[in-house]
């Protein structure tokens, strides 16, 4: 342990992403697009998938401002990228350049992976071409006999040099069957051997239009060929591999009509081999150009700032959405909290216990009134009962069987003689009504 340099993660992570930059440098991927974000930064975050395995990317505004397509997820795309490694958090990640849809972006890379091959293989090389006849009688055309392109050859041909004679090779110009058609085409011209030169072309399209002028066998075919040949595919920005290995390209079936049908000087036949050669060294120049630009932009990315800046611009992004997410979160759990208190405070609500206590009260009020009423209806009962009995003891009732009460002139009820004498008035209380009597004698 104390001969060996233990290291730091940031340590590691820098030397793992200068080992994945400087190891696999620039790749082409193709997948499909998940967990596409557009960060307010500008900068695009997704991820690139197939059935087995997936992995992040990151597109700086720089570079997705010149792609044409517009990213979703589940869109199956083609990427020229990075190989890099994001070193805050660790993560393997591919840093975009370039980006477009699969179909076309697969038939491009194609395109120049065989523009490659056969360029190694020395069929675009000046060396085998061959210059076009000084005066030129008799020309071959390949194309469809219905197109557009035959009928401006033919209209160029008559208005220039009526006395060019054409022979047409019909052929398909489009489609998986137009590629055997061409190149047998090609062969039957140079069998018969009847024309000076051959034009090899169609009308403008898209490069899966005019893809069968660049499959292998065509570019063979036209390689092969003991005729000279010009290829005249699409529109002056329409590029194909039939183009390169023509003896003379022209830039449309207009341009290579006119070219057959002038004559032909030195003059002009050693401008256009200055300019085949000019086109190859510029192409070369270009190469050599870009290989020494793609080497001092890697070098350079491992210490222009730009470097540091993107990686801390992901990380100020990664921040932001998570940021936006605690933010979420907190809102929501506010938003909850209202109502979680608000069911409290209906469960502690003195409205439910008042209306309890309402009905106790109201349960209470009638069990007051009934007890009220059964012990109004008992004192009655109670005080019949007593007036009954009193009423038996009642001297009223006494008087009522022919008694009396006498009372002095103090209303003293007289129950002796000695009470009274002679003379004295008495009041006599009788059952209906009373008597004033004078005592005259007594009798003890």
């Amino acid at each position: 342990m104390s001969q060996q340099h233990i290291l730091q993660v940031s340590e590691l992570t820098k030397k793992v992403r200068f080992i994945l930059e400087s190891e696999l440098n620039t790749v082409w991927l193709c997948g499909e697009i998940s967990n596409f974000i557009a960060a307010s930064s500008g900068h695009w975050y997704l991820s690139l998938k197939d059935s087995k395995s997936q992995v992040r990317c990151a597109m700086f505004k720089g570079n997705n401002r010149r792609v044409r397509i517009s990213p979703r997820n589940g869109q199956q795309v083609l990427v020229r990228a990075r190989v890099s490694l994001y070193e805050p958090r660790g993560d393997f990640q591919l840093i975009i350049e370039q980006m477009e849809d699969a179909g076309e972006g697969l038939l491009r890379q194609q395109y120049d992976q065989l523009k490659q091959k056969l360029n190694a293989q020395g069929l675009f090389g000046q060396a085998h071409k061959q210059i076009l006849p000084k005066h030129i009688k008799t020309v071959g055309i390949v194309t469809s006999p219905t197109g557009a392109a035959v009928k401006d050859i033919l209209s160029v041909l008559k208005r220039r040099n009526p006395t060019i004679k054409a022979i047409i090779y019909p052929s398909l110009v489009q489609g998986e069957a137009a590629t055997a058609d061409i190149v047998a085409a090609i062969r039957l011209a140079n069998e018969r051997n009847e024309c000076d030169v051959l034009i090899v072309g169609r009308g403008g399209g898209s490069l899966e239009d005019l893809w069968c002028f660049n499959e292998e066998s065509v570019v063979n075919a036209i390689y092969q060929s003991q005729l000279p040949i010009i290829s005249a595919v699409g529109h002056e920005i329409d590029t194909t591999l039939s183009d390169y290995v023509a003896d003379v390209r022209a830039a449309t079936p207009s341009a290579a009509a006119e070219l057959v049908s002038d004559e032909v000087t030195e003059l002009s036949d050693k401008i256009a081999h200055l300019t085949k050669r000019l086109l190859v060294n510029q192409q070369q120049v270009a190469q050599l150009s870009r290989q020494r630009y793609l080497a001092l932009a890697h070098r350079l990315s491992q210490v222009h700032p730009e470097q540091k800046l993107q990686v801390q611009q992901q990380k100020a992004d990664e921040l932001e959405n998570r940021l936006q997410y605690a933010i979420k979160r907190e809102l929501q759990r506010f938003t909850i909290k209202p109502t979680q208190l608000k069911a409290r405070l209906t469960l502690c609500s003195p409205e439910k216990s008042l209306a309890d206590k309402n009905k106790q009260l109201k349960q209470l009020t009638q069990r007051l009134e009934h007890n009220a009423q059964q012990l109004v209806s008992q004192k009655q009962q109670d005080f019949a009962h007593l007036v009954e009995q009193l009423h038996m003891v009642s001297p009223l009732a006494t008087i009522a069987r022919g008694y009396s009460i006498a009372r002095d002139a103090n209303h003293t009820i007289i129950k002796s003689t000695k009470q009274v004498t002679e003379g004295d008035e008495l009041t006599l209380q009788l059952h209906q009504g009373s008597l004033k009597t004078k005592v005259i004698s007594k009798q003890n």
